[in-house]
Parts: C-alpha cells; structure tokens; sequence
C-alpha cells in the first residue's frame, strides 16, 4: 500500500523561511517524478514544483521562482520543499504528489497527472 505522507508546516511570518518533507513508501521511489501542489481556501489548486526522478531536472511557476527549492533524496524516499522569503500569499495546504513515468514533462502541473497524493501540511504565513 502506497503511503505519502507530509511534513514541516507551520506558521510563519512574511520573510521567514520553511522547509517541508515528504516520505513516500510501498512504491520505488526513484521511478517517480515528484511535485507540490498548494490550495488555499477558495482557490484552485497550483503546482508549485516538480523534480524528475533523477533529481537533474525542476520547474517552478512565476510565483515562487527563485524563493522554492525542491530536492529529493532517493536513498531516503523523501522530498523537500525549502522556502524562503515567504509571503502571505503562499499560505495554504501543501501536498505532495508522485507522477509515474520519472519525468515532469509538460504536464507537471496538472494534478491529474499523478499518481499517489499526501493529505497535505498547511503553511501559514502572518503579515
């Protein structure tokens, strides 16, 4: 049985920093590309990362560009989202996801695109 599970939210004020993980078990974790997704309240959800399975490759929208660093360890199963300089902008609850195939591709966006979801950790950001 597939497990995803999140971890590291918190509240935080606007310019601090957090770090998020995520552990996956019951599937070869290095067969996945692996992403986050954020949905605040009354808002559609958002991608807001994706590294390929080898770790070579990641992708950011406009939004956190240059504030998020995704990175995976594969001898831990575990994902991470850093992030820093945040803005309350960037509170929701965030998820990870795994997306068969390895590759972020041109989808990697798309919450349909995966496979196995987490329940998600919320982040609060105050003003």
């Amino acid at each position: 049985q597939v497990q995803v599970v999140e971890s590291g939210g918190g509240l935080v004020q606007a310019g601090g920093s957090l770090r998020l993980s995520c552990t996956a078990s019951g599937l070869t974790f290095d067969d996945y590309a692996m992403g986050w997704f954020r949905q605040a309240p009354g808002k559609e959800r958002e991608g807001v990362s994706c590294i390929n399975r080898s770790a070579d490759r990641t992708v950011y929208p406009i939004s956190v560009s240059g504030r998020f660093t995704i990175s995976r360890d594969n001898a831990k199963n575990t994902l991470y989202l850093q992030m820093d300089n945040l803005k309350p902008e960037d509170t929701a609850m965030y998820y990870c996801a795994a997306k068969s195939g390895g590759s972020c591709g041109g989808t990697w966006s798309a919450g349909s695109a995966y496979n196995y979801w987490g329940r998600g950790t919320q982040v609060t950001v105050s003003s």
